[in-house]
C-alpha cells in the first residue's frame, strides 16, 4: 500500500560530483549462509558506470547492475540477479558504498554470497577508505523528495519526507513482539561518510538465541559462532558484547540506507522505517527509482520545449 501527502518542495543544498575509488581493494571472508570462502575486489570505474557487480567466477564473467530494478526477495537480506549473475546479501556493502559517496565501482566477486565478515559494513568501510577517492567530471544524479510517501501498513512501514534543510536522514523505530529479549529502541543519523563511519558502520546483524537455534537446527550457518554476529538471549548478547546501547536499531539503519541506495541516486530527504523490513525496503527503493526516472524524463521534456523556444 502506498499513501502519497503533497507537502510542497523546498530549498536544497547544491549536488555534488560522481566519485570512484582511486585503487582497487579487496575484501574476503565467509558468506553466512553458504559458508563459503569468497573474495571481493573493488576497483575504480569510469564516469556514469554506476555499482556493477561481477561474477569473476563464472565462465562467462557476468555482470549485473546494482540498482532495484535487479533485486528479488529472500528472507533475512538483500539479492541481485540478472541471469546467471545472481548475488546474496549485498545490502552491507551497498551501504558502504553509498555512505561513502562512490558512485561508479567495480565489484569483482568469486561466489553468489557476499563474505559475512562480522555481520556489519565496518571492514569494507575499511577498505574503500584506504583506497581513496576520485572526483569525477559530471554531476551525481539525485532525487529530492517533494512530497510525503509511506509504504506499508500499520504494523510496519517507511516513510519519506522532504528534509528540512537539504538533508538525507536515515531513521530506524525498532519494536518487536513481547517474546523477543530485545527492547524497543530507536536510532536516526544524517547521514555523511563521517557520521557513517562512526555511528553506523560497526553495528552488527543480529539474532534472537531462538532464532539462531532454529537456523543451525534446519542445517544452516553451522559454521557462524557466536562472535560472528549478535546472538541476542534473555540477558542481552550471548557470548559477545554490544558496540552500542541500540545496536539492533543501528543496524536496521544501515539495512535501509544500503537497500534504499539500490534507487541508483543521491537521495535528500528523511526516511523512516518502523518495524519494517528489507521486504518493504525494496519497495521504498522501487518507488524511488520510479520518481527518479520521472523527474529525469520531466526535466529533459522541459529542457527541449525551452530549445525550441528558443
Amino acid at each position: 500500500m502506498l499513501e502519497l501527502f503533497v507537502q510542497g518542495g523546498r530549498s536544497v543544498n547544491p549536488s555534488r560530483n560522481e566519485h570512484t575509488i582511486a585503487v582497487s581493494c579487496e575484501v574476503s571472508g565467509r558468506g553466512y549462509w553458504s559458508g563459503k570462502e569468497v573474495r571481493v575486489v573493488l576497483h575504480p570505474a569510469a564516469l556514469g558506470t554506476g555499482i556493477r557487480l561481477i561474477r569473476s567466477d563464472l565462465r562467462a564473467i557476468p555482470i549485473c547492475e546494482a540498482l532495484v530494478s535487479r533485486r528479488y526477495d529472500a528472507s533475512l537480506r538483500t539479492n541481485l540477479a540478472n541471469g546467471e549473475a545472481k548475488f546474496q546479501m549485498v545490502e552491507h556493502l551497498m551501504a558502504a558504498l553509498y555512505a561513502l559517496e562512490i558512485d561508479n565501482c567495480i565489484c569483482e566477486i568469486n561466489a553468489e554470497e557476499l563474505p559475512s565478515l562480522d555481520g556489519s559494513s565496518l571492514e569494507f568501510v575499511e577498505q574503500l577508505g584506504s583506497a581513496g577517492l576520485i572526483v569525477q567530471a559530471a554531476p551525481r544524479k539525485r532525487l529530492v523528495i517533494r512530497d510525503r510517501y509511506r509504504i506499508g501498513t500499520m504494523d510496519g512501514w517507511v516513510e519519506a519526507v522532504p528534509s528540512y534543510a537539504g538533508e538525507s536522514y536515515f531513521e530506524y523505530q525498532l519494536s518487536f513482539d513481547d517474546q523477543t529479549p530485545i527492547a524497543p529502541q530507536a536510532f536516526g543519523v544524517e547521514l555523511s561518510p563521517d557520521r557513517f563511519i562512526r555511528e553506523v558502520a560497526s553495528a552488527r546483524t543480529f539474532v534472537t538465541k531462538a532464532q539462531a537455534e532454529e537456523i543451525r537446527g534446519a542445517g544452516l550457518a553451522g559454521h557462524v559462532t557466536n562472535q560472528d554476529l549478535l546472538v541476542i538471549g534473555s540477558e542481552g548478547p550471548v557470548e559477545n558484547q554490544y558496540r552500542f546501547r541500540n545496536e539492533c536499531a543501528r543496524h536496521k539503519t544501515l539495512d535501509l540506507i544500503g537497500d534504499l541506495s539500490l534507487a541508483g541516486v543521491d537521495l535528500i530527504g528523511r526516511f523512516t522505517s518502523f518495524r519494517g523490513g528489507h521486504h518493504l525496503n525494496g519497495q521504498m527503493a522501487s518507488q524511488l527509482a520510479e520518481l527518479a526516472a520521472q523527474e529525469e524524463h520531466e526535466t529533459g521534456s522541459a529542457f527541449l520545449q525551452h530549445r525550441k523556444a528558443a
